[in-house]
């Protein structure tokens, strides 16, 4: 599937196939390929937990997750996370097949960028999160499955659940699997006159 095809047809499915197994092959397809997501400084801190145990899925499904039915009958159920301290763990091994000069001098304006700045490091994190899911639903697309992202679930009692470091920050979590319902039409996009700005913000922008 071309790309401009994957991004008009990815839609979030609800309704999946519960007996349809994902192949291991595949799922390393779709995380190799989710790993080509764009990071700051290359930092690559996103941490994927595939929640596989089925009794887990289903108590996220039932007690915190708002019995959303894609959370236990989808193939796959990745939740991510992000190590908003990455920077700071061995950072050289972020630009190890780069020049070493190069790589120095990345390395040494990554503790500056970052130092101190907990806010900023949360925001790197939840971008890089927001940059590969749409990875890997736009991969998942290609390969023939249908994928739907979630944030309707209790953050702090799954965070619990699976032991979420301190460090770390909860993303979203995205099923993915062969769908076995249609999703609703589309319900409308903005038009680009209401969300482009040219340069810069005018009182008329805003509605």
């Amino acid at each position: 599937m071309k790309t401009l095809e994957a991004i008009y047809q990815r839609r979030s499915v609800k309704g999946y196939d519960p007996n349809h197994k994902i192949t291991p092959e595949e799922e390393q397809k779709l995380l190799e390929a989710t790993i080509q997501s764009p990071t700051s400084f290359n930092i690559q801190h996103w941490r994927f937990v595939i929640l596989r145990d089925t009794e887990l899925r289903q108590k996220i499904r039932k007690e915190f997750g708002n019995d959303q039915v894609q959370m236990t009958d989808a193939s796959l159920l990745i939740l991510f996370t992000a190590d908003m301290k990455a920077w700071q763990k061995k950072p050289q091994r972020y630009w190890r097949n780069a020049p070493q000069k190069i790589a120095d001098l990345l390395v040494n304006w990554m503790s500056k960028f970052y130092e101190g700045r907990e806010w900023l490091q949360r925001d790197e994190a939840q971008r890089s999160i927001g940059m590969a899911m749409q990875t890997l639903m736009l991969t998942a697309k290609a390969m023939g499955y249908d994928s739907c992202p979630m944030i309707g679930f209790d953050i702090d009692k799954v965070a619990k659940l699976i032991d979420l470091p301190d460090d770390y920050v909860m993303g979203p979590m995205v099923a993915i699997g062969k769908k076995v319902k249609e999703p609703w039409t589309k319900p409308g996009q903005l038009p680009l006159d209401e969300l482009v700005v040219e340069n810069k913000f005018s009182t008329t922008d805003f509605i």
